[in-house]
């Protein structure tokens, strides 16, 4: 393993050639859709979504179609994930979202239906937002960020993870949402992001972020 410094426009760089080449052969639906399904995982202090913002942009000026969708717009009712209290540790990393629902209405409709739900549910007022349907083009990319993602089973083609030491989360997690750094130390502990994930980049200084190079990965 080496760690490779390079700036956030690199970064992207290397993001957009690795979705333009995966996978080798693309998620394919049965009247020929194809589509590369891209996540972008992170504590919220390390701003997954600034990232995923950064992808849409050059993907299209590589001629490829982008679907942008964010984890926190597919959140399950407040009444469920909220059962236990509104600091359940436990309960953010494994009842906030609705994964089900990212799946069939986003990851798995945009390849064998050709559209997909761009939102589900308003995080703010918990109401559905009565999104339409939107259609995809063959060969589009998704673009999907958020926190805690890498063990939901999300049927994605490609992973990022922007890792942030414990020190980091918790310097960039305000007094208020402190309770949620033991679901971090799970998430650390049990689903092991840095290992997981196709491309780690450690990110405990957005401007100087570093490559995470392993051995068959890059």
């Amino acid at each position: 393993m080496r760690v490779l410094p390079l700036t956030f426009d690199a970064l992207v760089t290397r993001l957009v050639a690795r979705a333009l080449d995966c996978p080798e052969e693309p998620a394919r639906g049965p009247e020929g859709t194809t589509a590369v399904r891209l996540l972008v995982d992170g504590h919220p202090a390390a701003r997954p979504e600034a990232l995923a913002d950064a992808l849409v942009d050059p993907l299209r000026a590589a001629g490829r179609p982008v679907a942008r969708v964010r984890l926190r717009d597919f959140l399950r009712p407040a009444s469920l994930r909220l059962e236990h209290g509104r600091r359940d540790a436990d309960a953010l990393l494994d009842g906030w979202v609705d994964a089900g629902a990212l799946n069939r209405e986003v990851l798995g409709a945009v390849v064998e239906r050709g559209r997909y739900l761009p939102t589900l549910r308003d995080p703010v007022t918990d109401r559905s937002t009565r999104a339409p349907y939107v259609t995809a083009a063959p060969g589009a990319v998704v673009v999907l960020d958020g926190s805690l993602a890498l063990g939901l089973g999300l049927d994605v083609d490609l992973t990022a993870h922007l890792a942030l030491s414990r020190a980091a989360e918790t310097r960039g997690t305000p007094l208020d949402d402190a309770w949620q750094l033991a679901a971090y130390d799970r998430y650390r502990r049990e689903v092991a992001p840095d290992r997981r994930a196709d491309v780690v980049v450690r990110f405990d200084d957005p401007r100087h972020p570093a490559l995470v190079e392993r051995a068959g990965r890059g």
